[in-house]
């Protein structure tokens, strides 16, 4: 049993619902483009092709224009993708926005073969499953124009036509299934491979949150779970570069500090001294793919892939193959969370998270 293994645990609260919360389906808003104004956008709908684009005064659809337009069908494809649910067109910022309008649910659909291969282990897709969606619910904000994007900032969305009959079964089988602490939905964050270690979130993200803490990961053991790779100078000065830092000389990069799980923390490179979560930050722009490294002159020696932070998709992966189901996953990479089903209360205007039977 790995190191602090804790099963998760089954609880009753209460949230408010979102406001776009209909009948029985909370949906979410995920931006698919972000379109210059004049760039016209070609959207085909179950009633035939549509074009758009955006104008400082609003949103042309159809030789009409207006402040936003909303679509809702089953179904629809942006460029020859398709996606479920309806779409929304509005302008922010100077810009066009596409947002696929969907329940989340179908939304996961598209979100777990983007996130995890199909040939894990089913107890590591029934936790992911469990993982995206409180991602996704920990996002939900009414006041912004969307929830989620469709890229690796957020969660890979792929729509439609990337779902897979072993994805859905993960989806079904865990529907409405949520990590809470606090009564709340937690910022369950995820990554490849932890390198035999995972990270506390003020590592890489400047809050320590008291789920997400170091754990040992013993069964992760992917592709990346060692590597070594060599570094140029110029890689490095134009990482420090990004982070607005002035290359001051010549020497290679020396770790001074490491952070509690072990990754670089106060780091030195070209003259320049950097630490903390922008130390982490600087050993990713400069190409490596996880800051759990040592440096041997402008070669880099490490393990894992990723911010490490929260659950580890390689180490669910071993932990499943090992004979650990998905709420003693969890349990491991999330400790003191409660697993709890998210439904539509009875009373219009409250979410129920369900306790055990």
């Amino acid at each position: 049993m790995p190191p602090g293994l804790k099963l998760a645990l089954l609880a009753l609260f209460l949230l408010r619902p979102p406001a776009w919360a209909q009948g029985e389906e909370l949906l979410v808003r995920v931006l698919l483009r972000e379109v210059p104004l004049g760039q016209e956008v070609r959207l085909l709908l179950p009633e035939g092709e549509l074009r758009a684009w955006g104008v400082r005064e609003g949103v042309v659809v159809g030789g009409r224009l207006g402040p936003f337009w909303e679509f809702a069908s089953p179904r629809f494809a942006l460029e020859g993708r398709p996606y479920r649910g309806g779409v929304r067109l509005l302008l922010h910022e100077g810009r066009l926005l596409v947002v696929n309008v969907l329940p989340l649910e179908a939304y996961l659909l598209g979100v777990l073969p983007g996130e995890m291969p199909g040939s894990f282990p089913l107890e590591a897709l029934l936790a992911q499953a469990v993982v995206a969606r409180t991602f996704a619910v920990y996002r939900l904000n009414p006041r912004a124009p969307y929830d989620l994007c469709a890229g690796e900032l957020c969660q890979v969305y792929l729509g439609l036509a990337a779902e897979t009959p072993r994805h859905g079964q993960a989806v079904a089988a865990t529907q409405g299934q949520v990590l809470s602490y606090g009564g709340e939905a937690i910022s369950a964050l995820y990554h490849a491979d932890s390198g035999g270690m995972t990270a506390g979130s003020e590592e890489v993200f400047q809050r320590a949150l008291p789920y997400l803490r170091p754990r040992p990961d013993p069964y992760a053991r992917g592709p990346r779970s060692q590597w070594r790779l060599a570094l140029t100078p110029e890689a490095a000065a134009q990482a420090l570069r990004g982070l607005g830092y002035t290359p001051q000389g010549q020497e290679p990069p020396v770790v001074r500090e490491r952070s509690p799980s072990g990754r670089v923390w106060r780091l030195r490179v070209l003259g320049v001294e950097v630490q903390g979560p922008e130390a982490q930050r600087l050993a990713r722009l400069m190409g490596l793919p996880s800051a759990l490294v040592e440096f041997q002159g402008w070669e880099a020696v490490g393990r894992g892939a990723g911010h490490g932070v929260g659950l580890s998709q390689w180490g669910a992966r071993g932990m499943a193959e090992a004979g650990y189901g998905y709420r003693e996953i969890l349990g491991h990479y999330f400790p003191g969370t409660f697993l709890s089903d998210l439904l539509l209360g009875q009373a219009r205007g409250a979410w129920a998270w369900s306790g055990p039977p």
